[in-house]
């Protein structure tokens, strides 16, 4: 399983980024020994539109299984939703933390966006 987390730097003691098409870093961890990967957003942040169709074919790509972050909107959902990628929003604090919440049940999918497109 790899967990893909929002970050606004390359550890896993990196405050996670409340933001999804726009987040900085996507930290992808293996939760049961917690190797990560760091992946770069730079592409996407000043993107006028579409940042979160293109981070969501980002964490596709990565092969993530889940994806916590602050918010996610509509398109980027639709994206992780057709890729049978779970969503995890409304999560805070760092990146490990987030995980480990995740582990614990403390954290759940959901079933749609919670913020609507273009939020920053």
């Amino acid at each position: 399983m790899k967990i893909a987390v929002t970050s606004t730097g390359d550890e896993l003691i990196s405050d996670m980024d409340p933001r999804f098409g726009r987040a900085k870093y996507f930290i992808i961890v293996d939760p049961a020994t917690l190797e990560y990967e760091v992946a770069e957003n730079k592409q996407n942040l000043n993107l006028p539109q579409g940042a979160g169709i293109q981070a969501g074919k980002t964490i596709v790509d990565q092969k993530a299984d889940v994806l916590i972050s602050g918010n996610c909107g509509p398109k980027a959902f639709q994206v992780l939703n057709a890729a049978g990628i779970k969503v995890v929003t409304g999560a805070k604090g760092r990146v490990i933390d987030a995980v480990t919440q995740y582990k614990s049940g403390q954290l759940q999918a959901v079933e749609g966006p919670n913020v609507e497109g273009h939020w920053v």
